[in-house]
């Protein structure tokens, strides 16, 4: 039942193209969790279609900075608000990092993949005040950096990643990618949830 799921998921997107990477991208930077998702269709449509390696780029990084928009939007409000999606000791790190390196710090979150907490270290920016003009020049920068890289290792390794797009090894990684997503994702708008109801109340 859940592999077929998968595969229509798999298929939609990747069909969709830039669109597909443009809507993956944009969820990845946001509060939900969706980890990996958008490297792997970055990675696999830049095999397949070489030619349109900058397109796809573009529009990672066009979805990124959408999807940090809706993060800094609401970690603006403050520093509870960042509290609501990052457990207390993840908040206590970044904000260390952040107000000692901030620009430093959002650079290498934007280029290194996960485990890395790039969405925390966006709110967390944020929730601390860091500018936003210069919070998206880094992003931008940061993960155009990241697509290109990973645009360029397709397509000069696209033979072998196409042959690993169709084994099942990525069946069973997407799998687990996307129960991480769904719990993640859920926990986030638990705590979301539970703090609305507590300032409420």
């Amino acid at each position: 039942m859940v592999r077929p799921i998968i595969r229509t998921v798999g298929r939609t997107l990747f069909h969709m193209g830039g669109w597909g990477v443009l809507t993956l991208s944009t969820l990845d930077s946001s509060p939900l969790v969706v980890p990996l998702g958008n490297d792997l269709l970055v990675l696999a449509l830049c095999a397949r279609y070489r030619d349109r390696m900058l397109y796809y780029v573009a529009m990672a990084t066009l979805g990124s900075l959408i999807g940090c928009f809706a993060t800094d939007w609401a970690s603006r409000k403050g520093q509870k608000a960042v509290k609501k999606f990052l457990p207390g000791k993840h908040f206590n790190l970044i904000r260390k990092l952040v107000k000692e390196r901030a620009a430093w710090t959002l650079a290498v979150a934007s280029v290194l993949p996960p485990p890395f907490p790039f969405t925390g270290i966006v709110a967390g920016a944020a929730a601390f005040g860091y500018p936003r003009k210069k919070l998206f020049t880094v992003v931008a920068a940061g993960r155009l950096v990241r697509f290109l890289i990973e645009g360029a290792l397709a397509v000069h390794y696209g033979r072998w990643i196409v042959k690993q797009a169709e084994s099942p090894v990525l069946e069973h990684v997407m799998l687990v990618l996307l129960v991480i997503s769904l719990a993640g994702s859920a926990i986030s708008l638990y705590r979301w949830k539970h703090e609305q109801a507590a300032e409420a109340s």
